[in-house]
């Protein structure tokens, strides 16, 4: 069979040889087909495969679901020490009205341990995210021993009361320093307020 010898007008298909007509009538199936493949069923593989991603998140948002649901009891207890650790933090902060009170215990206590005041001078409160921090700037002079007297004697306060911005320097060959430094205190803001009365009302309901 010489394919020269055909007419390819596709009007005179019905006289083309019986292999040429099946061979066109293959070729016309397989288009239909890949064309349907490539109009309707690659969408549905594309859908499948978005379908299978979003089972994998599901899957893993579900197995971090149940670790988290496993470990509650363990979440419940830290949250019950936390509260607890607020709470016992806000007991040691001073209240308003002890302000006062506390100025002089702390001026008492560099006294007792034999130092000298040079300056004593409370500071504007610094406000921060859940409290106000009260800043007293102190100039004192005594020997070495003194001086951790004095700093012994402030952490052992019933209130929170700390040292910083410490600078040492002898003032004569006797042995006797002076210190700089700022002492602060802390009092609770309205917002970690809020938190202390949220955690006594739960424990209030344990």
């Amino acid at each position: 069979m010489n394919l020269s010898d055909i007419n390819w007008d596709i009007n005179t298909a019905g006289s083309w040889p019986i292999p040429i007509k099946i061979a066109s009538m293959v070729l016309a199936c397989v288009s239909v087909v890949g064309l349907g493949i490539y109009f309707d069923t690659m969408d549905q593989v594309a859908a499948l495969e978005g379908a299978r991603q979003n089972e994998q998140t599901l899957k893993a948002d579900f197995e971090d679901k149940q670790k988290k649901s496993i470990n509650l009891h363990d979440y419940k207890n830290q949250l019950t020490q936390i509260e607890a650790s607020l709470a016992e933090m806000i007991r040691q902060m001073p209240t308003e009205e002890e302000i006062a009170s506390l100025l002089v215990d702390i001026s008492q206590t560099g006294l007792a341990s034999g130092l000298e005041f040079k300056l004593f001078k409370p500071e504007a409160p610094v406000l921060r995210d859940f409290y106000s921090e009260l800043p007293i700037t102190i100039q004192v002079t005594g020997s070495y021993q003194e001086l951790g007297l004095f700093v012994s004697g402030l952490a052992s306060l019933p209130r929170i009361v700390t040292l910083h911005d410490v600078n040492i320097a002898p003032i004569n060959t006797d042995g006797i320093l002076l210190m700089k430094a700022t002492v602060k205190t802390y009092n609770e803001g309205s917002e970690l307020a809020a938190m202390s009365a949220e955690a006594k009302k739960k424990r209030g309901g344990h």
